[in-house]
């Protein structure tokens, strides 16, 4: 459980730094123009959803997180009912990532 804390302390940064988007609609959009560096999909969203947006992980070769349920992820974010979440911002796509591979933080 703690990574997965530190992970959504970092979402919860990068949405402080406003360099995430969220909902579907925005993240789709949003990778589609290239700004996505990590998309994020909570483990209870839809099946649809998890494969439309595996594919799109895929196609634009951006790396994807099934993790967390959308209550901890809209939690995170200061928000409600978001299941899809896009980090804009590089380097904290790249530490959640590390954590989520089982590394630890820098510094």
């Amino acid at each position: 459980m703690e990574r997965g804390k530190r992970i959504l302390g970092l979402i919860g940064l990068a949405a402080k730094a406003r360099k995430i988007c969220f909902g579907a609609d925005s993240v789709e959009e949003q990778i589609k123009k290239r700004k996505v560096f990590l998309i994020i999909v909570a483990t209870n969203s839809s099946d649809r959803t998890k494969e439309k947006f595996i594919k799109l992980s895929e196609e634009y070769q951006i790396p994807i997180i099934i993790q967390s349920e959308i209550e901890l992820l809209s939690k995170a974010i200061g928000k409600s009912n978001k299941a899809i979440i896009g980090i804009e911002e590089k380097n904290i796509a790249i530490q959640i990532e590390k954590i989520n591979n089982g590394g630890g933080l820098i510094g």
